[in-house]
């Protein structure tokens, strides 16, 4: 078979042939008057603000929007439920020896790939490396498996990992969509091909990629691997998914009235508010991991003076914006870690708003001067801070907030330069020189979904600040703390709860006294559904998921 690019029309024949069946069930372009009562088959349509994935494998870079469509054909090794406690999907069972070296995953038996190929143990072994070879690209999974040193096939149906170190955080890590399983004859036909349509046990096959439009998702009519969130036994209800790509909110939120579509994601928070009023279905479903939050890069100035970051924090006065702006919809935080992490801990005090304090910080570290602008200066230089700003990935309302503090800021003599980017070019100003891109930051918002603590680990120790292959790396604040790398390595040796929690509560401590981070608010993850019952989100990456999802139009 030829090479495909990944922005190349596959399976034209059964792309067509599901048109036509989709054109007899419900027009084929819309979602059709709801009746109310629950039907099945038919075309669900999903409407997507997140940026178009340049690649339909997770395992290559490893961004949320390839999440989002990959819950629908790729499944994890384990879920997690609603409480946060892992449970068993591609693999039923597992053990780990007292030293933490050795893991041994039984695999559920009977599953195959939607290709044919069996789910076993060298399946397994073909998706780690390719997750950790430096030709995938890969970013978030690269970095949830750098500590399997080797997978070992015991036999078809069990796998064992042999460890560097302890990882306390490896099976919340094994549960999310970067690591999800995919059939090793697909990854053998190379990227180009894989990236256009990945391989997998999930309830939905990838049938068609029209760039820019749409990706046509088909039933799996063999899917056996059920996961937490499955609600029955056998295929999914609906027929199909077409997912479209339509980066405007308010063409997505008139697509949903219209009933054009069934589901739209990142909606604006009045749209979420008059959605409410009108009986529409709203899913709030906050991301695990990091808080969106504004990271300070302490690596160069003006922002490696921890009196300059302060003094930030304390001018930018967050809180008027939130409330105006979101509209009852997101709630400050005041900690790095998501609200729906049971270890995140909390400092209000730190990030109250102080202008003669920030005034006095900016005098002490030496911004004593002023401009005609009004703008502070030190040796001739203009206290600037750098923020660019992904389009793809920041809402309005978020975006208005920058603008807030970009004001706020100013009235202390910061001159904050904001500079909105696609996605691409976004991540490209933020990769570090070695990887390709240009380092040109001084302030980011990175929101970075990780089932768990860990991600602390990812954000902050200085092992995060060396580009992973796809040049992008994690630790954006880049902190480089030998005792908050001694505390992050310590809990991610340590499997006790109790103790887990006591030094990720200490790790955050320090990261927020040290003026790293202004958090903000959980990652805002909302979906409003219109015409469709059944829609859950997983209780990983608070993605949805439509294996139980039932069109009543």
């Amino acid at each position: 078979m030829a090479q495909l690019g990944p922005h190349t029309r596959i399976a034209a024949a059964a792309a067509l042939a599901a048109l036509a069946l989709a054109a007899c069930s419900d027009g084929g372009t819309g979602a059709g008057e709801a009746t109310g009562e629950p039907v099945e088959g038919g075309t669900l349509v999903y409407a997507t603000g997140d940026a178009e994935p340049t690649c339909l494998d997770p395992h290559v870079g490893g961004n949320y929007p390839q999440a989002l469509i990959s819950t629908q054909y790729l499944e994890p090794l384990v879920g997690r439920d609603a409480s946060g406690e892992i449970q068993p999907w591609l693999a039923t069972d597992w053990e780990v020896s007292e030293d933490g070296l050795t893991w041994d995953l039984t695999l559920a038996e009977g599953i195959t790939f939607t290709d044919g190929t069996p789910l076993d143990a060298e399946a397994v072994k073909v998706n780690i490396e390719h997750l950790q070879d430096p030709d995938t690209a890969s970013s978030t999974g690269y970095l949830a498996v750098e500590k399997i040193a080797e997978v070992e096939p015991v036999d078809a149906g069990h796998v064992r990992f042999h460890l560097s170190e302890p990882d306390s955080a490896l099976l919340e890590s094994l549960s999310t969509q970067w690591t999800a399983i995919q059939s090793p004859a697909g990854i053998a036909r190379g990227t180009d091909e894989n990236c256009a349509a990945p391989i997998g046990t999930g309830p939905f096959v990838v049938t068609e990629w029209v760039p820019q439009q749409h990706v046509l998702l088909e039933r799996n009519e063999d899917y056996a691997s059920h996961g937490p969130e499955a609600d029955h036994d056998g295929p999914a209800h609906l027929e199909r998914i077409e997912w479209r790509f339509l980066p405007d909110p308010a063409t997505r939120w008139a697509a949903l009235q219209s009933g054009e579509v069934h589901v739209i994601d990142n909606p604006e928070p009045e749209a979420v508010v008059t959605a409410e009023a009108a009986g529409i279905t709203h899913i709030d479903a906050p991301r695990p991991g990091s808080v969106n939050r504004i990271e300070l890069n302490s690596s160069q100035a003006p922002f490696d003076d921890v009196r300059v970051r302060q003094a930030f924090v304390l001018s930018a006065d967050v809180d008027p914006g939130i409330e105006a702006l979101y509209q009852g919809v997101a709630t400050r935080s005041h900690s790095p870690l998501s609200s729906v992490e049971p270890m995140a801990y909390s400092d209000p005090s730190l990030f109250v708003t102080d202008v003669a304090q920030a005034e006095r910080l900016l005098d002490e570290a030496g911004w004593d001067e002023v401009d005609d602008e009004g703008y502070r200066v030190r040796d001739g230089e203009r206290l600037t801070v750098r923020l660019p700003v992904s389009t793809n990935q920041s809402v309005a309302a978020e975006q208005a907030l920058f603008e807030q503090i970009q004001a706020n800021t100013r009235a202390v003599g910061f001159d904050v330069v904001i500079t909105p980017l696609d996605l691409s070019a976004w991540y490209g100003a933020l990769a570090a020189p070695e990887g390709g891109g240009e380092n040109d930051y001084d302030a980011v918002s990175a929101p970075y979904t990780k089932v768990g603590p860990d991600v602390l680990r990812i954000l902050y120790h200085s092992d995060g600040t060396v580009p992973a292959p796809s040049g992008y790396f994690a630790n954006l604040s880049q902190v480089t703390d030998p005792e908050l790398d001694a505390l992050l390595d310590e809990a991610a040796r340590i499997t006790d709860p109790d103790e887990r929690a006591e030094l990720y509560t200490e790790v955050q401590r320090r990261v927020l006294e040290g003026y790293y981070i202004l958090p903000l608010y959980d990652q805002q993850n909302h979906f409003l559904t219109r015409g469709v019952e059944g829609v859950t989100t997983l209780g990983t990456v608070s993605t949805p998921t439509f294996v139980g999802a039932r069109l009543t139009s």
